[in-house]
């Protein structure tokens, strides 16, 4: 019995280091960033970024009409915002701030657009947005870096 309780005092120890809470938080980022980057891609005209395709300007107008935005501008945000916030996730580049703009993205889906869809995508969202804004980017984040570098 000592043994086990050993063997998990070291493994709880190796879970809590830097080096793998910057690698759950990592795997962490590039799941909330996936999700948002492939919705992103789903609204692209063939021709590419950052061309936006026609239709959403009308699924905008239709379907998301709940939103409380002109669809014109609506659309535009949401595309920059579902590219630009992911990439800075996934690199670590202001994480707090993009995992804020991910959980606004995600309340006012769930407020205006799929209200039924809290559990479990978007409470999952939430979850991993709080998470980044509360713990950071973590160890193998440009947030970390740069702080590195700033104290020098």
């Amino acid at each position: 019995m000592k043994h086990l309780v050993r063997l998990y005092d070291r493994t709880a120890l190796i879970a809590s280091s830097r080096i793998a809470e910057g690698a759950a938080l990592l795997l962490m980022r590039a799941a909330l960033a996936g999700v948002f980057w492939r919705s992103g891609q789903t609204k692209l005209a063939a021709s590419g970024f950052p061309a936006i395709d026609p239709i959403q300007y009308e699924l905008f107008a239709n379907e998301f009409s709940g939103l409380p935005l002109d669809p014109a501008l609506a659309a535009p945000l949401t595309v920059w915002s579902e590219h630009l916030f992911p990439a800075l996730l996934l690199v670590g580049l202001a994480t707090r701030f993009s995992a804020a703009a991910l959980l606004v993205m995600t309340l006012v889906i769930q407020i205006f657009v799929f209200p039924d869809a809290w559990w479990p995508a978007h409470s999952l969202w939430a979850a991993m947005a709080a998470m980044l804004i509360v713990r950071g980017g973590g160890l193998f984040a440009l947030d970390t870096l740069f702080a590195r570098l700033r104290r020098r």
